[in-house]
């Protein structure tokens, strides 16, 4: 209350109209409303009274992204430290001197994990955040509106789909693309028909492959080079039966796979974390149901198929869609990018074809192209250019079924 009093009281009255603060207006309401509820109301008549708006629903997803993010700081921590454990040299620098200074490397240790987590992912998230908010300003600022809460969205999902390893100038470009290219210059925040975070990832996939994509990205450790359960199974050496091949090196289990103590990047490797905030982004309904059960649907079906074809070259088809379902980014993917309210489809059918297109695309780019074995990033932006088009159809599809019910009146 005291706070609240000072705000509006003391600080307030210096952007608001008149101030001698008055034209940096939007920055202070950028910080107002990072911390409170936005003091604008609807006062005529008619509306619909709602306890949800803009700010709860994104608050709303980004508490749901909590159980990919700790389990991500655990990860990425673990699977440093147990690497440390077999020979290899943390990376040089302020990062490795603070978790020895106060943790060391003991992958048996849940602090130590932690705490090494956090000290690749805590900068990442600062960069992410004041690069995002830098450009959400500027914007603002000369458009002359307010600062738009998705940012707050896109950008802790931003964080989540990068490897650990990544440099953080390269973090500051790809937040700056996605943010600028990828929203800002359709208009901001609800006119943008790209998900601006994937946009970010997509610039730095195509800029830097190697930093994005590389074996040597996904631990924190000097001159370690290790292939994700995924890059593994493209290359023929995951027994999808039981674990992978003795000559891969290592035993990953599909259960491994399914709790999240593998390679990937950091809030993307636990499908059981992911699964636990998508339930409770279902059940609040901010996520669509349809498209989730679109995206599921339309990759069993494919994954399905191609087991029954088979392939006597390309491993991938003996993929079982309960291995797609875990490995890869395709459980983030399915509940934090394909159900973007913004660049998905907004009618209820097109939710479903768009969802189905997604998982579709995703077996497809897995298993027919050897060289890209993801696929969840460029389905899903190619499913975001397909939305307003399924909609299109949707309606009109619609509007003949209605003509034909009332005799050609509408």
């Amino acid at each position: 209350m005291g706070m609240r009093s000072f705000l509006d009281n003391k600080v307030a009255p210096h952007f608001h109209e008149g101030g001698k603060f008055e034209k940096y207006y939007t920055f202070y309401e950028m910080f107002d409303t990072m911390l409170y509820t936005p003091d604008s109301v609807t006062r005529s008549s008619a509306h619909v009274r709602d306890g949800i708006d803009l700010k709860r629903i994104m608050m709303t997803v980004w508490f749901c992204a909590f159980p990919a993010i700790l389990f991500g700081l655990w990860n990425t921590g673990y699977q440093a430290n147990l690497q440390i454990a077999e020979g290899f040299s943390p990376i040089p620098g302020w990062r490795s001197d603070l978790v020895m200074a106060l943790a060391g490397f003991d992958a048996a240790s849940l602090w130590s994990n932690l705490l090494h987590g956090m000290v690749y992912y805590v900068p990442i998230l600062i960069v992410v955040y004041l690069g995002g908010f830098i450009w959400e300003g500027l914007f603002a600022w000369k458009r002359g509106h307010e600062v738009n809460e998705g940012f707050f969205v896109t950008g802790i999902l931003f964080t989540l789909i990068l490897p650990p390893a990544i440099p953080l100038w390269q973090v500051f470009l790809g937040i700056s693309f996605g943010v600028v290219i990828g929203k800002e210059v359709f208009g901001g925040t609800g006119k943008n028909f790209l998900n601006p975070a994937l946009v970010g990832r997509a610039f730095l996939f195509f800029a830097y492959p190697a930093e994005m994509s590389g074996d040597a990205v996904w631990t924190a450790v000097d001159n370690f080079s290790g292939a994700t359960p995924l890059a593994l199974a493209a290359a023929g050496q995951l027994d999808f039966a039981s674990n992978l091949t003795a000559d891969a090196g290592a035993n990953i289990s599909w259960m491994q796979t399914f709790l999240g103590g593998i390679q990937g990047s950091i809030g993307e490797t636990s499908t059981l974390a992911i699964l636990i905030g998508g339930a409770a982004l279902l059940l609040t309904k901010v996520a669509s149901w349809r498209i989730v059960l679109g995206v599921f649907l339309g990759m069993v079906a494919l994954s399905t198929l191609l087991n029954a074809v088979g392939s006597a070259t390309n491993p991938m088809f003996a993929m079982p869609w309960y291995w797609h379902l875990t490995v890869g980014s395709f459980a983030f993917g399915m509940i934090y990018m394909a159900t973007d309210p913004v660049s998905a489809s907004m009618t209820n059918v097109g939710k479903y074809i768009f969802g189905a297109l997604i998982g579709v695309m995703i077996v497809l780019i897995r298993v027919v192209n050897p060289a890209f074995p993801e696929g969840v990033m460029m389905a899903i932006l190619f499913s975001n250019l397909c939305a307003p088009l399924i909609d299109h159809f949707v309606v009109q599809a619609n509007v003949r079924r209605r003509l034909r019910r009332t005799g050609g009146e509408v």
